[in-house]
């Protein structure tokens, strides 16, 4: 029911017409039911106002709907204004730091029977396992904080 593409067609559609809003059932011809589940989603998510009541007998009636900043900030290719003034979030998927650690393990001096046991059990641990590693290694990585100011000063060229 959830769809991603008409979910970007709908904040799409509102943003079109903001300040004002529209009624995206009527509008962007789209079944009840599929609007319904998208536009409240989008709402739970604080993209839009969705101008959607369900009555007690499960009869839909909509309003109309607006985008919020949160939805015009998240259409931007730059995160808007909620981007200049949040947290940035960085996400690393179980793979990416698989590949990481992978590579340091190969890169490594041990012997060939040893990283071939290390990757095997690196292949084999659990997410929950992998992200309390992760944890640990971000930590260690902040213990040597002295050696990422040089790096960051190379990079920055100061």
């Amino acid at each position: 029911m959830l769809d991603r593409g008409l979910q970007r067609q709908i904040l799409e559609f509102l943003r079109a017409r903001y300040p004002r809003g529209a009624i995206v059932v009527r509008d962007l011809d789209v079944c009840e039911e599929r609007a319904a589940a998208n536009l409240r989603y989008l709402e739970e998510l604080g993209l839009c106002e969705s101008g959607l009541t369900i009555g007690i007998d499960g009869h839909f009636s909509f309003g109309v709907s607006t985008i919020t900043a949160a939805g015009l900030d998240f259409l931007e290719d730059d995160g808007g204004l909620s981007a200049i003034r949040g947290v940035v979030t960085v996400r690393l998927h179980a793979d990416t730091i698989r590949t990481l650690i992978d590579a340091k393990i190969e890169a490594s001096s041990l012997p060939a029977e040893e990283k071939s046991r290390l990757r095997t059990a690196l292949a084999s641990i659990s997410e929950t396992s992998l992200k309390a590693a992760t944890t640990y290694l971000v930590k260690s990585g902040l213990d040597h904080l002295p050696d990422a100011v040089q790096w960051f000063r190379s990079l920055a060229g100061v």
